[in-house]
């Protein structure tokens, strides 16, 4: 049973049972309108309670069995007016309660949120308002909350693919796919002509460190005749935690033939070859893909890490500054700034209006660093008016907010460009004190200790944290497609 049908009948079903307290007040009217409703005469029933509702406009439950009958015709607007009329009149009126919320849940509104949480107050037991609880937490992407509401669901989520679904990526989203395992393994059981719930349960046990569980899932899926490049590439990950790095290679390889424009995989194969010291062999890689993706920053970063790795630094630091200016006109986007006309190429409508925003409030380090920025990725170095400006407003920045990490690493990027490594330096130590995972820092720092003398030691420990660095962003950035993934599937099948 698809979970919105189940959902309509829990909201009628307190009508049905006679729930609006027409047996125990013995009236007529709601009795006949009732009747109506169960031989499913939803013309006749409305006419009744629209006459009842004229003589008795301050009964609550006409108001409800309105709203019912709206809803079975499909005119949710005018069935949440009724409900809302029931429920001024009636605050705890579980029919009217129930209508409401249900459609206020179709229509993805978290206003059902605090109707369902009154209907758990007097009816704790109540599976599916807990169930449609979770499910609005988990859009909300208030995981935890939705974790105990499917917790508290029981049995209500055994038929709904589409709950368990959630369940499973929520248990994911907050590490426990321990518990996520079990979820999935029901969701399989539900729906077995479905791909998708075994690469979920797949991702689970990879999670869990259950890479043989994960390959005996998998296995079945990789040997089609057209097997999926995302299943390649989470087997890939699984052979090479089992310790079978040839096959481990052998099917990224794979996913990468079938699927060459996405970047997730080439970065997969350079942590690979970086694990394995396979650099040249990762580089070959990486070439294809940048043929393939020229304006992806990261196969830079990645390719640039592979070079520092063989100690081709001309090479290592040419990728470097490449991914420098690829990078979206913004780490300005992690702020909340409307930068629109920038995203469409107006970078002088937005620079005219930061200026005129600096004028007003001339020591926001904010408006300082977003102006410097601009001014930077406009003249990429080669304005000398334009270098000076943003070096100007970036220290302007710093000085308002000496933590503000990204002014630092445009300093470190200004001072770098222009020379000054030394200064580049200072800046990069600045920045990794703020945040030690910072990688725009680190491969600043690489750089810069390259041009100004002996630091082979210190850049080979460099090269090392950032390759981890940049594995583990992968990693999470892996998972997070994965859960993407999931999701775009299981919207097709419901």
């Amino acid at each position: 049973m698809r979970f919105a049908a189940a959902v309509h009948r829990w909201a009628l079903l307190i009508i049905l049972s006679g729930g609006t307290g027409a047996g125990l007040l013995a009236q007529t009217s709601i009795s006949s309108i009732e009747a109506l409703i169960r031989s499913r005469d939803y013309d006749h029933a409305l006419a009744a309670t629209q006459s009842a509702l004229r003589r008795s406009p301050q009964d609550h439950r006409l108001w409800t069995l309105e709203g019912i009958v709206l809803s079975l015709e499909g005119k949710t607007a005018k069935a949440s007016k009724a409900f809302q009329m029931a429920l001024h009149i009636a605050p705890d009126d579980p029919a009217a309660l129930r209508g409401e919320a249900q459609i206020l849940y179709q229509n993805g509104d978290k206003g059902a949120i605090p109707l369902l949480q009154r209907i758990l107050k007097t009816n704790a037991g109540d599976g599916t308002a807990h169930e449609m609880l979770a499910m609005l937490e988990a859009r909300l992407g208030n995981c935890p909350e939705a974790v105990d509401q499917f917790a508290q669901a029981g049995d209500a989520l055994a038929p709904h693919a589409r709950s368990l679904e959630e369940y499973g990526n929520c248990l994911m989203q907050i590490h426990q796919p321990e518990k996520a395992i079990a979820v999935f393994q029901q969701l399989t059981q539900l729906v077995p002509q479905q791909s998708y719930p075994q690469y979920d349960l797949a991702v689970a046990l990879v999670e869990s460190k259950r890479v043989e569980d994960a390959l005996k899932v998998l296995e079945p899926m990789l040997s089609q005749s057209k097997p999926d490049p995302d299943v390649l590439s989470l087997a890939s990950d699984a052979y090479e935690a089992s310790g079978n790095t040839p096959k481990a290679v052998a099917v990224l390889r794979q996913a990468i033939v079938i699927n060459p424009n996405n970047p997730s995989y080439y970065l997969a194969f350079s942590a690979l070859c970086l694990n394995h010291e396979s650099f040249q062999v990762g580089v070959d890689m990486l070439d294809i893909g940048i043929r393939h993706i020229a304006g992806d920053p990261s196969l830079y970063i990645s390719r640039g890490l592979l070079y520092a790795q063989m100690a081709q630094f001309d090479k290592a630091e040419a990728d470097f500054r490449t991914a420098e200016k690829l990078e979206p006109a913004q780490t300005i986007s992690s702020f909340a700034i409307d930068l629109t006309d920038l995203q469409r190429n107006k970078s002088d409508v937005a620079l005219a209006d930061i200026r005129a925003q600096l004028k007003v409030h001339p020591e926001s380090p904010l408006l300082n660093y977003l102006l410097a920025k601009l001014l930077w990725s406009e003249g990429n170095g080669s304005d000398s008016d334009a270098s000076a400006e943003a070096l100007h407003h970036a220290l302007l920045a710093v000085r308002y907010k000496p933590d503000m990490t990204e002014a630092h690493d445009l300093l470190a990027n200004i001072y770098s460009a222009a020379g000054h490594y030394d200064l580049a330096i200072e800046q990069c130590h600045l920045a990794l004190q703020l945040d030690p995972a910072d990688q725009t820092a680190i491969y600043h720092l690489i750089v810069a200790l390259r041009h100004s003398g002996e630091h082979g030691d210190e850049i080979a420990a460099l090269v090392k944290r950032l390759s981890a660095l940049q594995q583990s962003s992968l990693q999470q950035e892996t998972d997070r497609k994965r859960f993407s993934l999931v999701e775009e599937k299981t919207a097709a099948v419901h």
